[in-house]
This record gives C-alpha cells, sequence and structure tokens, in this order.
C-alpha cells in the first residue's frame, strides 16, 4: 500500500473517530468510492490504535481517575469516584461488546457493509441528533452519572454496530436526552470510546494473529502517527467548538453524505 493511501485511511480515521459522523462508515466507503484497494485488518487495528491514543491523553484526567479506581473496584471496593467511574464505564462497555460478538460470528457484520445501509443510517441517526441536541436539557453534568444512565447509553452504543450510525454520535445523542449538556454529553461519549476501541483493537489484533499478517511495520507506524495526530486535532476542535455552536453542522453533513449515497445506491 503506497503512503498516500496510509496517510489518507489515517487521515479519514483520526478526524472522524470521535466526531458524530461515523469513521467505520467512512472506511467502508473509501474502497467503494475511490476504488482503492481495501486496508485490511493490520491497517484497522493501527489506526484504532491512534486514536486511542489521542483520547486517552486529551482526557488524561478523567483516564487516571478510572485507573486508580479500577483497582479498588478489582478489590469489590465501590468508595471512591475513581472506581464509581470505572465501574460506569464497564456497565456501559459490556452491550456492545455483547453484540458485537453476535454481529461476527453470525457474519451479520458483512451484511451490513453496503452502501445503502451507510446512507440510511448518516441520515436516520443524523436527525435524531438534530431532535435530541434541541430538545434534551442541559441540567446534568458528567460527574453526576450514574449506573442506570451507563447502561442506557452503553445500549445505544451498541446500535454504532450499524456501518454510518457513528458510535460517538448514538451516545452523544444518548446523552442529550437524558438531559447531559453538549460538552458533558460529548465527554461522557469519548470515555466510553476508550474501552470500545480496546475491545475492537484486540477482536481485530486476534483475527490478524490468526491469519498470521502481522504487515509492514513501517506502514504501521505511519497510519498509528498521522491517526493519532489528526485524532486529536479533531478531538481537540470538537470540544472547544461545542461551547458556543450545536451539534446541527455534523447533522447538515451527515444527511448531505446520506443523501448522496442513498443516490449513488439506488441509481
Amino acid at each position: 500500500m503506497t503512503t498516500f493511501n496510509l496517510l489518507l485511511i489515517a487521515l479519514i480515521q483520526g478526524l472522524t473517530e470521535f466526531l458524530p459522523v461515523s469513521s467505520s462508515g467512512h472506511l467502508i466507503l473509501l474502497p467503494s468510492l475511490s476504488g482503492l484497494a481495501d486496508q485490511g485488518q493490520v491497517i484497522d487495528v493501527a489506526a484504532h490504535l491512534g486514536t486511542l491514543g489521542a483520547v486517552i491523553l486529551y482526557f488524561w484526567k478523567d483516564v487516571k481517575l478510572a485507573l486508580s479506581g479500577l483497582a479498588r473496584l478489582a478489590r469489590g471496593k465501590i468508595d471512591t469516584q475513581g472506581a464509581f467511574l470505572a465501574l460506569c464505564l464497564i456497565i456501559a462497555t459490556i452491550p456492545v461488546v455483547i453484540a458485537g460478538l453476535i454481529l461476527k460470528v453470525t457474519g451479520l457484520s458483512d451484511m451490513m457493509r453496503g452502501i445503502a445501509v451507510i446512507g440510511w443510517a448518516m441520515i436516520v441517526f443524523g436527525i435524531l441528533l438534530y431532535w435530541a441536541d434541541q430538545k434534551g436539557t442541559q441540567d446534568r453534568a458528567a460527574e453526576g452519572w450514574t449506573l442506570k444512565h451507563a447502561f442506557q447509553m452503553g445500549l445505544w452504543q451498541a446500535v454504532a454496530l450499524i456501518p454510518g450510525t457513528s458510535r460517538s454520535g448514538i451516545t452523544i445523542t444518548a446523552g442529550r436526552m437524558l438531559g447531559y449538556g453538549r460538552s458533558e454529553a460529548a465527554r461522557l461519549a469519548m470515555l466510553m470510546s476508550i474501552p470500545t476501541i480496546i475491545a475492537s483493537a484486540s477482536l481485530l489484533g486476534l483475527d490478524v494473529i490468526a491469519s498470521g499478517d502481522t504487515g509492514a511495520w513501517r506502514d504501521i507506524g505511519i497510519v498509528v502517527a498521522m491517526s493519532f495526530v489528526a485524532a486529536l486535532l479533531a478531538l481537540s476542535l470538537m470540544m472547544r467548538l461545542l461551547k458556543s455552536i450545536s451539534f446541527t453542522p455534523y447533522v447538515i453533513y451527515r444527511i448531505a453524505l446520506g443523501v448522496v449515497l442513498l443516490w449513488i445506491a439506488y441509481t
């Protein structure tokens, strides 16, 4: 794979992973619409690792708190803010892990990778994000996250296994429905992405090991580095913009892209 292809994949993954526009949908569309060869699982794992590093660095204060609480949680103690945050993140991750395993074993995940599916998901879940963002209150803070809300957001996160839905988009939608402010809903969605990306990358990594395809270390290094930089920039920009604007620009983009994709799919 050429350096240009690697950079393109890394930029797409990095820029769209944490924006509510569906990174998986864009990566599926890349070979379909450009004629480029499919990047393969090795590159997918590398791109996920890059974005994982970006979100951990950006939210390091929260990550450090959850890690410190994880040790207490392992001893059966939920007596600190960190332990409770770690428990919430575990609860929120369970639905998507179970749903992901079911889709992988049944082969349904491959059946949903069509352009029409992505197009419809872009439009439908974009409209849902707009509705939740406009109607949702903003009286809850991330520090008031509950186990019930973590599980509810986790159920919505499992819906993101449909290509085009957007993991960050659907969890932000759920957060806004539950009354969390824009920045607070995005913060929770980003924290939820960490164990989810770890689980996804681990599953892909096992497939890579089983296939014996370790890929070129140069290619892996390029994708990890570029996706890390792109994701960090996109994440920083989105969190800064949410202080002054709504999610409407992302909704407009989703609907416009969805319409184009449906036109391509049905004509």
